[in-house]
């Protein structure tokens, strides 16, 4: 009786790792799933790994610019082509660098335990090498375009800047040592999103910059920074698990939520002191319907799901912004 028993374990054993080996078992990591589990991505995989609620990232900083450039300019200048170009600029920036973002950390296997939209290589749905290369195909999309900026205005110092912002796109989670893992997402994302975009916008179509760029340059700067710290806070559990030291993995919880908010309404003070000179900035107002529930979710959110509409609503606070300014500098 015990030789039959042993028998009947030994093949109960064997038929299970027969139905593993042909993809029968499942597992809660979706990387470790049998191939033939996992589904090819979708056209609409794609275009939601570009992440397009935060292009107004990309977005803003060019109506910012454009609008300043128009009160610096003559009153029949408007260099409408160059002001396309850098937006083609900046929106191939923020589409490499989120294909970018989902090879690195897809290669390193923080995907593994994110809470928010899934991500091309940490679910199996797409090879790292296809995805490194539509990241690169943006990036080279980003140069060309940079180029003809270049030689339209003969600035060719323009091809350094460029190369700094490709580099910058590359290694918030490329390389070695990625800053995005060392608490530096936030502040170069202000820099380049914010500063870089907004003043060399005004300045390939003037020459020249203003302090109303200044002005409007800080403002999507630090709401462009409140986009990467809602994102940090919604990973923060499972970054600590990847051992990704976020600027939220740093402060903690409580502080992050408070910076946020202050990131999100010190913009709509400067813009309240923009509209005593330029009273078309008033329309930022409108910004605030979606700033301020944005606020309050991030505030009272208690699963990191929740955060993810908080973030829609930066993007929307942000694209509202930049739009505000532009009226409001144009017209």
């Amino acid at each position: 009786m015990a030789a039959q028993s042993k028998s009947s374990s030994k093949k109960k054993q064997g038929a299970a790792v027969h139905v593993a080996r042909k993809g029968g078992g499942k597992s809660g990591n979706p990387a470790a799933r049998p191939l033939q589990q996992i589904k090819p991505a979708t056209a609409g995989d794609w275009i939601r790994a570009a992440r397009i609620p935060t292009l107004p990232m990309s977005i803003a900083p060019v109506l910012v610019g454009t609008g300043a450039a128009r009160i610096a300019g003559a009153p029949d200048e408007f260099h409408w082509v160059r002001a396309l170009l850098c937006l083609a600029v900046a929106v191939a920036l923020q589409i490499g660098v989120n294909f970018a973002n989902d090879y690195s950390d897809g290669i390193r296997g923080t995907d593994k335990s994110r809470v928010g939209p899934g991500r091309l290589v940490g679910s199996g749905k797409a090879s790292p090498r296809s995805v490194l290369i539509v990241a690169l195909v943006f990036f080279g999309l980003a140069a060309v375009a940079g180029v003809l900026i270049t030689i339209a205005t003969q600035q060719w110092w323009l091809i350094a800047v460029g190369a700094a912002c490709i580099l910058a796109a590359w290694f918030y989670t490329g390389g070695k040592r990625p800053y995005g893992y060392y608490a530096l997402g936030e502040i170069v994302v202000f820099i380049f999103f914010g500063l870089v975009a907004t003043l060399g916008t005004m300045w390939v179509q003037v020459g020249q910059l203003n302090q109303e760029a200044w002005y409007g340059a800080v403002g999507v700067g630090l709401i462009s920074m409140s986009a990467i710290l809602v994102n940090n806070l919604r990973d923060r559990e499972s970054d600590k698990l990847s051992r990704k030291h976020t600027l939220s993995v740093l402060i903690g919880n409580l502080a992050t939520r408070i910076f946020f908010v202050v990131l999100m309404l010190v913009p709509f003070a400067i813009a309240a002191l923009v509209a005593l000179f330029y009273t078309g900035i008033w329309y930022a107002a409108f910004a605030l319907l979606a700033a301020l529930p944005a606020c309050l979710i991030v505030v009272t959110a208690r699963t990191p799901k929740e955060l993810v509409l908080a973030l829609k609503l930066v993007g929307v606070t942000q694209l509202l912004y930049g739009i505000a300014f532009f009226v409001g500098y144009s017209f």
